[in-house]
Formats: C-alpha cells, sequence, structure tokens
C-alpha cells in the first residue's frame, strides 16, 4: 500500500475525476511521491509485458521553457501544474525482454524454462513488426499506464490533465530522448487543483454498444 494514499474510495477517485487546467503554484510533488505514483500506475497491463511506457518529467522552471513552444494550447498547465509528465511508447522495448522476463524468475513468478520459451518466440516476433504495427502496441500499452497514472494521482490527492495537443515530431529529441525509438503518446499534468473541473457528458452506453 503506498504510503502516501490520501483517497482509498473507488467511486470518487474513478468518477469523481476532471481534467484541471488551473492548479495551485505553490504545491510541489517530490520527487520520490512521483517515482511511487509512476511504479503504482505501471502496474497497468502490457502487450506480453514487455512495458514499453517511459515517463519524463518536467518540474524545472528551464525544462517548463523548453516544453513551452511545443504546446499548441495548456500553457496554463504548464506555467501551474506541480510538473507536466510527458510519456513515451519505447519502439525497441523488447530489448528490455530478459530484463523483465529474469526479474520474473528470480522473484518466482515464472519458472526459468516458460522465460526461455516464451523470449524465443515474443523477441523475433516483435523483431519483425512493421513500424506502424509497433507503434499501435505500445501506443496502446502507455494509455493504459497513463490512464492508470491519472487514476493513481488521484489517489494520492492530485488531479490531472491529459493533453494531446502538441508538436510530437520534436517532444522526443527536445528532452534528449531518440525520435525514432520513442514516441510520444500524451503528456499529463498534474498537482493540486485550484479550480474545480468542468462537468462533462458522455454519450449513453446504448448509443455506443452492440450486443450480438
Amino acid at each position: 500500500m503506498s504510503k502516501n494514499l490520501k483517497n482509498n474510495h473507488f467511486s470518487d477517485v474513478v468518477f469523481g475525476r476532471k481534467s484541471i487546467r488551473a492548479y495551485d503554484e505553490t504545491c510541489k510533488i517530490s520527487q520520490e511521491e512521483m517515482l511511487e505514483m509512476i511504479q503504482e500506475a505501471t502496474t497497468a497491463p502490457s502487450s506480453v509485458n514487455l512495458q514499453p511506457w517511459r515517463f519524463v518529467v518536467v518540474e524545472s522552471a528551464e525544462a517548463r521553457a523548453k516544453l513551452k513552444p511545443l504546446l499548441y494550447f495548456n500553457q496554463t498547465q504548464n506555467e501551474t501544474a506541480s510538473a507536466m509528465v510527458l510519456i513515451f511508447g519505447d519502439m525497441a522495448c523488447y530489448e528490455l525482454g530478459d530484463e523483465i522476463y529474469s526479474q520474473a524468475v528470480e522473484e518466482g513468478k515464472m519458472p526459468l524454462e516458460v522465460k526461455e520459451q516464451q523470449l524465443a518466440a515474443i523477441i523475433p516476433g516483435y523483431q519483425a513488426f512493421s513500424k506502424e504495427k509497433m507503434n499501435d502496441v505500445v501506443k496502446i500499452d502507455a494509455s493504459l499506464a497513463a490512464m492508470q497514472f491519472m487514476l493513481v494521482a488521484r489517489a494520492h490527492g492530485y488531479d490531472t490533465n491529459a493533453i494531446g495537443g502538441f508538436v510530437e515530431d520534436q517532444l522526443a529529441e527536445t528532452f534528449g530522448l531518440a525520435k525514432e525509438r520513442y514516441v510520444p503518446v500524451m503528456i499529463l499534468s498534474v498537482g493540486k487543483a485550484k479550480e474545480a473541473g468542468y462537468e462533462s457528458v458522455r454519450l449513453a452506453a446504448e448509443k455506443i454498444t452492440e450486443f450480438k
């Protein structure tokens, strides 16, 4: 259990979440707690557990200044949030496959022979993916971690806003990542809400669902 958990009420965490645009500028999230939230967020599922999500936490004035020209809108979030969390998908995530599966063996969660059998199939399979297919896989998986981060942050007493309006082809390089390997998925602002989020509407389940 997280030592920083402030809200463990499922309904409030999930259904009380709102997109926040203005934050309390005096609220700072320690790097220790940020890592804790990321660790908790990455209990999200991923394809064959290759965990392709990668995070860059923008918190300093210098880093915010670098991010500013890459945001189409959402400048208030960049200026007031405790941090802007950049989420990328690693197109070469399979390179960590052996490390991930070896850890599972060491912790008694997977027999060695199962690790060897699975990696023998998984690694060549991932290496054979087209760029488009790999892009889809890592973005789907990283989006699951992003959604979980938003809920985890709320459980820690913070609020968030998912941001998709940014200059995608410059984000990785601006923050020292290889753009061919790390594809931007989304940006999350996180901090203490200064104002309540807007109420929004959702389409009825009957309108978006078919039973066959």
